[in-house]
């Protein structure tokens, strides 16, 4: 099976995540032709500015838009998660971290 290509791969996520052009658009700054010819134009040459906000957006890493590391979907999306949780503020991280060990059913 051939390896999906950074349009394929912006266009599954968006559509997964139920948006429109025209909001992943508004959430990146973007016009919905830009986002257009991402997805459908090969090859695709977005800024490196762009590419970050279009991940932060869809929620997962720039490196797995272009296709660079061999990890899943799942992966690419804790290490934006963790890239979220960084920024927080440590009350709202250590409330993260009691809600894991309760989901995860660890007790102290």
């Amino acid at each position: 099976m051939a390896k999906p290509t950074f349009g394929t791969r912006i266009k599954e996520l968006r559509t997964q995540k139920g948006l429109t052009l025209d909001q992943l658009a508004t959430a990146t700054g973007s016009s919905k032709s830009y986002i257009w010819e991402l997805e459908n134009k090969d090859p695709p040459r977005p800024s490196a500015e762009k590419l970050a906000t279009i991940a932060v957006a869809l929620g997962v890493t720039t490196d797995y838009l272009i296709g660079r590391e061999e990890v899943t979907l799942a992966d690419a999306e804790d290490k934006a998660f963790f890239r979220e949780y960084s920024q927080m503020d440590p009350d709202t991280r250590e409330k993260i971290r009691a809600m894991a060990k309760v989901l995860g059913g660890k007790k102290d």
